[in-house]
C-alpha cells in the first residue's frame, strides 16, 4: 500500500470507495437474491452474473453519490470530515437513484420482480432490501474509509 513520507495513504478516495463498495454490495446482492422471484428459475452461474451486474450498477450509484457530496464539500476527501450536508447529499443521491432504478427496472421494464418475502414500501412500491442496502453498505464504506485514512502507525 503506497504511503507518503508522513505515513498516510496515497490512494485516491475513489479507489477505497469502489473496492469497499464492491465487496459490500456484491455480498448484499447475493444475500437478497431469494427476495426476488425472478431468481426462481435462474441457474446458479446466471444468478451470480446477475448479482455481479447489479453490483456494478451499485458502484456507479456509489461513485455518483460520492462525487455529488464532493462537489458540495469542494473536496474529494470529504469522507474524512463529514458534515450533515455532505451526508445528506451522499445518501440522498444514493436513495433517489436506488428508488428510481428499482421502479424503472421492476415496474416499467419488468426486468425483475419481487418475491412474496420482500417487504415493499407503501406508495413507492420499492423493495425494502434495496433501500436498506443503500443505507447499510455505504455507511460501512464511509466508516471504513475513515479508518483507512487514519495515519499509519
Amino acid at each position: 500500500m503506497p504511503t507518503s513520507t508522513n505515513g498516510t495513504r496515497q490512494l485516491p478516495p475513489e479507489v477505497d470507495l469502489l473496492v469497499l463498495s464492491f465487496f459490500g454490495h456484491f455480498a448484499w446482492e447475493i444475500l437478497q437474491a431469494p427476495l426476488f422471484s425472478s431468481f426462481d428459475q435462474t441457474s446458479h452461474f446466471a444468478g451470480i452474473a446477475i448479482c455481479l451486474q447489479a453490483t456494478l450498477g451499485d458502484l456507479v450509484i456509489a461513485l455518483a453519490a460520492f462525487w455529488g457530496a464532493a462537489l458540495v464539500a469542494k473536496s474529494r476527501y470529504w469522507a474524512l470530515r463529514t458534515s450533515i450536508i455532505t451526508l445528506l447529499v451522499f445518501f440522498g443521491i444514493g436513495l433517489l437513484a436506488t428508488i428510481g432504478l428499482e421502479y424503472i427496472q421492476a415496474e416499467m421494464n419488468g426486468r425483475w420482480t419481487y418475491a412474496q418475502a420482500m417487504p415493499v414500501l407503501p406508495i413507492l412500491g420499492t423493495g425494502l432490501s434495496p433501500i436498506l442496502q443503500w443505507l447499510f453498505v455505504p455507511a460501512f464504506v464511509l466508516w471504513y474509509m475513515r479508518r483507512l485514512a487514519a495515519p499509519l502507525q
